[in-house]
């Protein structure tokens, strides 16, 4: 998953941040609010954990914003050494989904992430993902539609598995490339497009069989589910890149 931390005390930061590391998720650690937020307004995170008191914005703050302005619904988490009852009343009431306090407590921390994200992504939890034909199966990481078997490289099932699993939402560039590519500094922004383009063919992710795989320029992708009206519209079809070569990249 990929998690953003909010927190000004750089010991504290570097600590959440190796933590997060060491559990196989991709971590983006922040010391400014303004810094978070302007991130925010154009990547996703799968996890926020914030800080309360921030010299330039608190946390209480940063977290209303998210609730006022992201539309997909990320699980947000206190830590915080603010203790009052009346403090984590607040928190929740803007919009928190979870709240302890510092000292961190390993055990505690890790139960409390781990039940946010299932309780967030719950169709990632689970070994089986299936949608409409689609059935995706954790365990063996393989892919059929109409019950016949479709061969994808890891690299594709990953992304193919990402998509699916987050319909309709704008999935930026870089969340895309550090979700499936594990944050690794040599995939360049061609190697996700060539992925695309080979899961659009692979897949027949057109809206005539009731999915559209769009490109936002500069932004990222969208794989949504169409209605039956929608995807029989006789709409023409959008294939942002179809002029990438589909030779073997990464």
């Amino acid at each position: 998953m990929r998690i953003a931390i909010l927190e000004d005390d750089d010991s504290q930061r570097d600590w959440m941040n190796s933590f997060l590391l060491a559990l196989g998720h991709v971590s983006h650690p922040f010391a400014t609010s303004e810094a978070l937020l302007r991130e925010l307004r154009r990547e996703n995170f799968d996890l926020l954990i914030l800080d309360w008191n921030i010299p330039d914005m608190s946390g209480l703050e940063v977290v209303r914003w998210v609730r006022a302005n992201l539309k997909a619904k990320v699980p947000v988490l206190f830590v915080t050494s603010h203790v009052d009852e009346g403090d984590l009343v607040e928190a929740l009431k803007a919009g928190a989904d979870d709240y302890m306090c510092k000292p961190v407590r390993v055990p505690e921390l890790l139960a409390r992430l781990h039940a946010l994200l299932r309780r967030a992504y719950p169709e990632q939890s689970g070994e089986v993902l299936v949608s409409g034909d689609f059935v995706f199966d954790q365990k063996s990481k393989t892919l059929t539609i109409k019950g016949e078997p479709v061969e994808l490289k890891h690299r594709e099932y990953e992304l193919a598995y990402l998509l699916f699993s987050r319909l309709g939402e704008l999935l930026s560039r870089k969340y895309l490339q550090e979700s499936v590519w594990g944050g690794q500094v040599d995939v360049v922004s061609r190697t996700l497009d060539t992925h695309i383009s080979r899961l659009r063919v692979k897949l027949d992710l057109r809206p005539k069989n009731g999915y559209r795989l769009s490109s936002v320029y500069s932004l990222g992708y969208r794989l949504e589910a169409l209605s039956s009206r929608s995807s029989e519209s006789g709409l023409p079809e959008q294939d942002e890149h179809s002029q990438h070569n589909l030779a073997e990249v990464g």
